[in-house]
């Protein structure tokens, strides 16, 4: 299953439309995860014409995407449990709050956004994942969103990172 991960889209503020880059790999996915601050639906009507649309609402969005997203999610694919969250709130970092929204339901993969800067790491036993963002880099040099494949035995993550 080819998953394809995305968070920070803030549009139409920080683009008027996905890039490029991103629109090239929509037909490659089975599903898509969005962790939050989507700030409009017309990103998930958008995609959700090339694969099932799945996601978590950040402290940007309002109450029609409050109304169609939940806070955190959990889903199941392949025999993985993955948790979602944008990871927004007060004091710690955003690693430690997305990490404490389910540390009383483990997951295998924890997927989040809201800090804009690319997570490919273990913590204990699950594997932390924020895509960064592909429309606001903020510091950074490159945009990015990633790609994740799940098989019976292997989690393949990766970031693709891209210029506009």
């Amino acid at each position: 299953m080819n998953l394809l991960v995305i968070s920070d889209t803030h549009m139409p503020e920080k683009a008027r439309q996905l890039p490029r880059r991103l629109i090239e790999e929509l037909p490659t996915a089975d599903m898509i995860i969005h962790a939050g601050d989507w700030k409009s639906l017309d990103i998930y009507e958008q995609l959700k014409t090339s694969a099932p649309v799945v996601g978590v609402y950040g402290n940007i969005d309002e109450e029609d995407i409050r109304g169609v997203f939940p806070y955190k999610q959990k889903v199941e694919c392949e025999g993985y449990t993955i948790g979602i969250v944008h990871g927004h709130g007060e004091k710690k970092t955003t690693e430690k709050r997305a990490l404490e929204a389910f540390e009383e339901e483990p997951v295998d993969l924890l997927i989040f956004g809201h800090s804009h800067i690319p997570v490919l790491r273990y913590f204990k036993k699950t594997l932390l994942f924020n895509p960064g963002s592909v429309t606001d880099k903020r510091r950074l040099p490159f945009y990015s969103f990633g790609k994740i494949t799940l098989e019976k035995d292997c989690l393949h993550a990766e970031h693709i990172f891209f210029k506009k």
